[in-house]
């Protein structure tokens, strides 16, 4: 059974403090509160339940291409939503995405970026780091 609960959240002693709801998955009927909050805090420790809270998020992407040496980085800051609508869905797995680790995916996260930024640069030749003692032999440690 999935419910929602509405919990008092405040950051600190100075912060105002508010309501926030969250809906809890896998509820048992036979739970007492404090199971379901027990509940709600693992999910809350997750990083799919950090990203869809209110929260904002970035995602940053590097890419390397060796035959130019050049590099290239975007940072997108904004907030996350989950993907849920049948359509959005359809367009989503269509994409030549793939996950890096195994396991189960439940969910498609979507960022609605406020910014976005980017630059894209020369890699320095690894040489110019060099100095005389690069090369020295070392004693091993003990």
């Amino acid at each position: 059974m999935n419910i929602t609960l509405r919990i008092w959240r405040q950051q600190n002693l100075d912060d105002k403090g508010r309501m926030v709801s969250y809906g809890v998955e896998d509820i048992s009927p036979d739970m007492s509160f404090l199971e379901m909050l027990d509940v709600l805090n693992e999910q809350l420790g997750t990083k799919v339940f950090g990203a869809l809270s209110d929260a904002p998020v970035a995602l940053e992407v590097d890419g390397y291409d060796p035959p130019t040496s050049k590099a290239w980085s975007v940072v997108a800051k904004g907030r996350a939503g989950a993907i849920s609508q049948v359509h959005d869905l359809m367009d989503t797995v269509d994409l030549p995405l793939f996950p890096w680790q195994a396991g189960e995916k439940k969910r498609f996260i979507r960022i609605h970026p406020d910014l976005i930024t980017g630059r894209r640069f020369a890699v320095a030749d690894p040489d110019i780091w060099r100095t005389p003692l690069s090369d020295v032999r070392r004693a091993s440690p003990e």
